[in-house]
C-alpha cells in the first residue's frame, strides 16, 4: 500500500496521546493501572456487543440485564485476578470479585428466563466468548502486574509488576508502527485475505524491528544482560500473538461489515481496534511468565 503522509500524521498524533494515557495508567500506581484496564474492559465489551449484534441480529434482543450483567461478570474476573494489595476498607478486591461473580453466574440465566420466557443458548455462547476473549485477557493482565523474583546464575533480579505489561505494550506498539512503515514502502505480498492491507514484508519487518529494538535497548541501554533473552522471548510472543489478535478482530469486523469497531481514536478506531493485539498477546505472555519466570 502507498504511504499516506496525512494518515501517518493522524495516526502518530493519536498514538502519542494514547501512549501518554497508557503510560500514566501503567506507571502511576496499582490503582491507576486497575482503573485504566477497567475502562478498557468495559469499552471493549461495548464494541464487542455491537459487532456481535451486527453479525447475529438475534444478539441485539438480549435483555439489558444480560447486556450489562455479562460486562459486570467479566469485570469480576478482573477483580479475581487482583493481588492481596488491592483492598478497600479491609476487603480484598479478589474476594469481592469472587462473591459477585458467583452471584452473577446464577442470576444471569434466571433473570433471562424470567424476562424472555426462554433462553437462547447462542446468545449465551456469544457472551461466553466475550468473557474469554476480553475479560479473561484483562484478568491475566492484572495478574501480570505483580513483582517477580528471579534468580539467574546466582544473580537475583526483582522485576517490578509494571515491567511485563509495559514490555508487552511497547513491543506491540513498535511492531504496529514499524509494520505500517515497512509495509507502506516495500510491502507487496498480501499476508491474509482477512486483512488485505497487511503484507508479509510489513508483518515480518514489524516483528523483527520490534525484537531488535527492545533487545538492544534492554542489553545496552538498561544493562539487563541476564534478563535479555527472557525479554526477547516475551517480545517474540507479544508480536506474533498480537499479529494474530489483529487478524481475529479484523475477521469479526469483516463479518459485521464495518471498517472500525468504534471511533475512539482518529486513525486507529475504537477500543478493540487499539487493543486487539494486546487481547491475544496477554494470555500467551502470561503462560510464558508462569512457566519460565516463577
Amino acid at each position: 500500500m502507498a504511504f499516506n503522509a496525512q494518515t501517518f500524521r493522524t495516526r502518530t498524533i493519536t498514538a502519542i496521546i494514547f501512549a501518554a494515557v497508557m503510560l500514566a495508567g501503567l506507571l502511576w500506581n496499582q490503582w491507576s493501572f486497575f482503573i485504566l484496564f477497567s475502562v478498557i474492559h468495559f469499552g471493549c465489551w461495548g464494541e464487542y456487543q455491537e459487532l456481535v449484534g451486527l453479525i447475529d441480529p438475534g444478539y441485539k434482543k438480549i435483555t439489558a440485564f444480560h447486556k450489562y450483567g455479562v460486562m459486570l461478570a467479566g469485570w469480576c474476573i478482573m477483580l479475581w485476578f487482583t493481588g492481596d494489595s488491592y483492598k478497600i476498607a479491609g476487603l480484598h478486591l479478589h474476594e469481592f470479585g469472587w462473591l459477585l461473580g458467583i452471584a452473577m453466574l446464577f442470576l444471569l440465566p434466571i433473570v433471562e428466563l424470567l424476562a424472555t420466557r426462554h433462553i437462547l443458548l447462542k446468545n449465551f455462547a456469544h457472551s461466553f466468548f466475550g468473557l474469554v476473549y476480553i475479560s479473561l485477557s484483562w484478568g491475566l493482565m492484572m495478574d501480570l502486574y505483580k513483582n517477580i523474583d528471579i534468580r539467574l546464575n546466582d544473580t537475583f533480579y526483582v522485576v517490578e509488576g509494571k515491567f511485563i505489561p509495559l514490555l508487552i505494550i511497547v513491543a506491540i506498539w513498535i511492531n504496529d508502527t514499524m509494520a505500517y512503515i515497512v509495509g507502506s514502502f516495500i510491502g507487496k505480498t498480501p499476508f491474509s485475505k482477512i486483512s488485505p492491507k497487511k503484507t508479509w514484508e510489513g508483518t515480518l519487518g514489524g516483528i523483527i524491528l520490534s525484537i531488535a529494538t527492545i533487545g538492544l535497548v534492554s542489553y545496552f541501554g538498561f544493562r539487563l544482560k541476564g534478563l535479555t533473552y527472557h525479554i526477547i522471548f516475551v517480545t517474540i510472543i507479544a508480536t506474533v500473538a498480537g499479529t494474530f489478535g489483529d487478524l481475529l478482530e479484523s475477521k469479526l469486523k469483516r463479518m459485521a461489515g464495518v471498517k472500525d469497531s468504534g471511533s475512539l481514536m482518529p486513525g486507529h478506531g475504537g477500543f478493540l481496534d487499539r487493543f486487539d493485539s494486546l487481547l491475544l498477546a496477554t494470555p500467551f505472555v502470561w503462560l510464558y511468565v508462569k512457566l519460565f519466570l516463577h
